[in-house]
Parts: structure tokens; C-alpha cells; sequence
């Protein structure tokens, strides 16, 4: 199973096309942390992480973790040990909070670019995550909460995202 990110509007899995939104200034190959690009190239996908104080588990064959309010993303490429990786909230690590105000995080699947082996400055914290207004994202790809969860019974472990 792929997931194609063809153009900045379309999601696609099989017969199945989904509106989405994608990086504010486009794709790029050579994505930089910051940059608000979306990592083009063919990609694994993490588990989903999902708010269950908001939202109850959703139906899915992905390994699913609740979002605790200490769970960040590293984005800081200075921290080569935890850059891009998921960590326990300190004031010592720069991430990107999963535990929102907003609903964006409310369903995220981590996208493993730049994810085994992180290479500094290259991009971190690339998500697949919950749009209200399809406004471009910092990157990541972005997608209204009910086709989330279609997409969702779609998926596997094994399903690789395609960036073109």
C-alpha cells in the first residue's frame, strides 16, 4: 500500500483521493530544517498518536499510542542524540509539543524522513496530521479529521508515503 503525495492538493491511496495540504514554499529534495518544504522521496510511516481525551481509538492497523501532555518531537538539530525523535518533554530539549491547544495533532502519523540516522539541519517533525482550513503546513502534509480516519482503515505498518 503507497500513499502518493502528487501535487499540494491531493492525497491518494488506491482508488481513493483525499483533499490535503502540504509544505507553505512547496517540495523540495533537499529540505532543510525550517524551511516549510515537504520532504519529497518514498517513505516509511510511524505509528499513529492520537489524542484519547479528544478522540476515542481510532479503527486502524497501526500500532496506536495516546498522546500524553510530556511528549514532544526533537527538532533541534544541535541534539543529534534525540534530533527528530520522539522525547519525554524537558527544558533542555527544543521540540515541537504533541499535547496541542489546537486539534492539529489530534490524529498524527510521524512521516520517517530524515528518521534512522537523522543528518543535522536535514528536517525533522514531518507529520501527517488534522487540518480545519487546508492552510499550508511548516511541511508536514495535512488533512481534514473524517478522511484521516478513512485513510486510517487504509493503512498498514507496512504502507510507504510517495512525496513527488
Amino acid at each position: 500500500m503507497i500513499i502518493y503525495i502528487k501535487n499540494k492538493h491531493t492525497l491518494a491511496i488506491d482508488d481513493f483521493k483525499f483533499k490535503c495540504c502540504t509544505g507553505k514554499n512547496g517540495k523540495s529534495k533537499k529540505k532543510k530544517e525550517g524551511d516549510k518544504k515537504t520532504p519529497i522521496g518514498h517513505f516509511a510511516i510511524e505509528n499513529l498518536y492520537y489524542r484519547a481525551d479528544r478522540i476515542k481509538k481510532p479503527s486502524t492497523n497501526l500500532k496506536s499510542i495516546k498522546i500524553q501532555k510530556n511528549m514532544g518531537w526533537c527538532d533541534d538539530p544541535s541534539d543529534l542524540k534525540n534530533y527528530n525523535k520522539l522525547i519525554k518533554i524537558n527544558k533542555k530539549i527544543k521540540c515541537e509539543k504533541l499535547f496541542r491547544k489546537d486539534s492539529k495533532y489530534d490524529l498524527m502519523i510521524p512521516i520517517k524522513y530524515n528518521f534512522l540516522k537523522p543528518v543535522k539541519y536535514r528536517g525533522s517533525c514531518i507529520f501527517i496530521h488534522l487540518t480545519n482550513n487546508y492552510k499550508p503546513t511548516l511541511g508536514c502534509i495535512a488533512m481534514k479529521k473524517k478522511d484521516f480516519l478513512i485513510m486510517l482503515k487504509l493503512i498498514n505498518k507496512k504502507t510507504k508515503i510517495k512525496i513527488i
